[in-house]
């Protein structure tokens, strides 16, 4: 019998070194070791410098994307990537601190968690509160995907036609839907 593997969406990004290494250099040995163990990397997109958030809080960030497959379930996928983080001595002590690798889980297979509403919950949430709450929970597609042009524009090399579940638009639509300025500040290495 065939196992069943889902096409899944993935994003990189770093902005501290590692041991010494770049940034890019650990995004890069991190899509080779999640390419096995059960996960199969399709798609790697082009390394992109974004600046750090706020402006000046640190140094920029190299940001990537992936299409996986993998017949994983996605909170046994999240766990992976959360292994593979904590191989490149990546610390959880603040929301969107500065970090030598994070790797999010974009979208897996179409899938919408917890629910319709959970989801909505956690998109609708506003910018104050999203800076102190994290779910307890996946939420799948990432619920920020559409505000962020660092995740978008790397997708947009791999898998620009990728139709979000939720919100019926493509990547080239959202993208398309972002401002300018935040566009411009994503620039390929």
């Amino acid at each position: 019998m065939a196992e069943n593997r889902n096409k899944s969406l993935l994003a990189l990004g770093g902005n501290l070194p590692n041991d010494g290494e770049a940034p890019q250099i650990t995004l890069s040995r991190a899509v080779s070791m999640l390419n096995g163990e059960g996960m199969r990397v399709r798609s790697v997109s082009r390394f992109f410098r974004t600046p750090c958030f706020p402006a000046g809080a640190g140094p920029d960030y190299v940001n990537a994307a992936l299409v996986v497959e993998s017949s994983m379930d996605p909170e046994a996928l999240l766990q992976r990537l959360h292994e593979v983080e904590a191989q490149f001595a990546r610390v959880r002590e603040q929301r969107w601190g500065m970090r030598t690798l994070d790797l999010d889980l974009i979208d897996c297979g179409g899938v919408v968690l917890p629910d319709a509403a959970g989801f909505a919950r956690w998109q609708g949430l506003p910018l104050e509160q999203q800076m102190q709450e994290a779910p307890g929970q996946l939420i799948l597609p990432h619920p920020r995907i559409q505000d962020r042009a660092f995740v978008l524009v790397p997708l947009a090399d791999i898998a620009p036609q990728w139709c979000h579940p939720v919100l019926g638009k493509t990547v080239t639509q959202l993208l398309a839907e972002l401002p300018q300025h935040a566009l411009a500040e994503v620039q390929p290495l």
